[in-house]
């Protein structure tokens, strides 16, 4: 009868169906991996294949896919443009997965969306990435939006995303992570985000690639035939401003830059300057961006936020640590299973204040675990703490830190999201 009572569930009830329904591999881990193409390509002919019904830019990489996305969008909204956005994951209400010239996607479209679909769902077994994307992709057609900026969920070759001809490809970077799914170096890694490459689409290759990498990126593209650019540092792109305090932010604003040159020289996708420059400043406004080096508090201590959860992306908060000011460092920490803490870890200063918690998701890293590792790493370490919940590391950091003090909050996506969860009552920008 389950067919029968999705037609009267609510927005609530019908978030609580898809989560209950399609496991979401963020929180769930391989249980709910779904690789392949068939299914989305089925659920899209089902739907009348929407993909096809507007112009797109993919977005893959192993770091600042979400910067680069928001930050384009941000551009291309200045210039009012209609811009469609997919993102993932979200980190307080479903819905930021997919936004509209920054406004989420409207409540009543995933109840009747569900409602439509939900027997086809159910027996093709459509994952809860997959039904995402063909939401997406629905939203976008409906919308007759100009342009949608669609970022992978994972990988490339056989993400749900990969249906799409766009405009322009864009692998921000290769790094280390999901190597239970993309496998364990680079290159293997590389042969994956290179899927999003399409026969006669322009691609853009983000800076800090090994030569390797970009020579078979090179290969690839050359294959396919497929113009290829590496984003360059260029002095030019100082003059355009952005509103972030993280240095590495940098490296994404030039791959935009270099992904706005060639849609305005290109594709005929007028952009000004005055565009791009109000683009960039006004990006956390007109998109709602969180998560990467959030200042939640200013001072007394301050308290930051940041997402990075794999070597490279802990790597770069710790150089722009090295530029903060503060007499002592806090740092809430958790992560997911598949991770190798002891790499993480090696990268904090050891004379930190340590409060180690697990986030509430199945995938989570478990606090007895991390525990047992932590102190083979931290031998006779009195400034290390282990708490069952993000809520009660939080608290703890807060009481033991000073007025000059820095509380941090990274390792996994989910401790970050409980945090501004927690906040949200308390913070108007959240």
């Amino acid at each position: 009868m389950l067919f029968l009572t999705i037609y009267n569930l609510n927005y609530l009830e019908t978030i609580q169906w898809i989560f209950n329904r399609l496991l979401m591999y963020q929180t769930s881990g391989l249980k709910s991996y779904k690789p392949g193409l068939k299914r989305i390509k089925n659920f899209c002919f089902h739907l009348g294949n929407p993909q096809n019904y507007f112009k797109s830019i993919h977005i893959g990489g192993t770091n600042g896919k979400g910067s680069t996305v928001h930050m384009l969008s941000s551009i291309l909204q200045e210039e009012k443009y209609k811009v469609g956005l997919f993102t993932s994951p979200h980190l307080i209400d479903f819905r930021e997965r997919i936004t509209y010239n920054g406004i989420l996607i409207e409540k009543d479209f995933i109840i009747n969306f569900i409602k439509d679909n939900q027997q086809f769902i159910e027996k093709e077994k459509i994952s809860f990435f997959e039904m995402n994307t063909a939401l997406a992709f629905q939203y976008f057609k409906e919308k007759k939006v100009n342009i949608a900026i669609i970022e992978v969920g994972m990988g490339g070759r056989l993400d749900s995303t990969n249906i799409i001809i766009p405009e322009i490809s864009v692998i921000t970077n290769v790094s280390i992570d999901h190597t239970e799914t993309l496998g364990n170096n680079k290159l293997k890694i590389a042969f994956e985000k290179s899927g999003i490459i399409k026969k006669n689409v322009s691609v853009i290759i983000g800076r800090k690639i090994s030569k390797n990498i970009q020579f078979f990126f090179l290969k690839d593209a050359l294959k396919k035939n497929a113009p290829i650019y590496f984003s360059l540092k260029k002095k030019e792109y100082i003059k355009y401003k952005i509103p972030f305090k993280a240095n590495y932010q940098n490296l994404n604003r030039s791959i935009v830059l270099t992904i706005v040159n060639i849609l305005h020289y290109r594709k005929n996708i007028i952009i000004s300057d005055k565009s791009i420059k109000n683009g960039l400043k006004n990006v956390i406004n007109n998109t709602n961006f969180k998560g990467r080096w959030q200042i939640l508090q200013k001072k007394n201590p301050k308290i930051i936020c940041d997402i990075a959860h794999n070597e490279e992306g802990i790597y770069m908060i710790n150089n722009q640590l090295k530029k903060e000011s503060y007499d002592n460092l806090h740092l809430i920490l958790g992560f997911v299973k598949e991770k190798k803490v002891e790499k993480l870890l090696k990268y904090f200063p050891i004379e930190s204040f340590y409060y180690f918690c697990q986030p509430k998701i199945d995938r989570k890293f478990p606090i007895n675990d991390l525990k047992i590792l932590v102190y083979k790493m931290f031998q006779n370490n009195q400034k290390i703490n282990f708490y069952h919940s993000v809520r009660n590391a939080f608290l703890a950091s807060k009481k033991k830190a000073k007025k000059n003090d820095l509380i941090l909050i990274t390792g996994s996506t989910f401790i970050v999201s409980e945090i501004l969860l927690y906040y949200k009552n308390f913070f108007s920008y959240i």
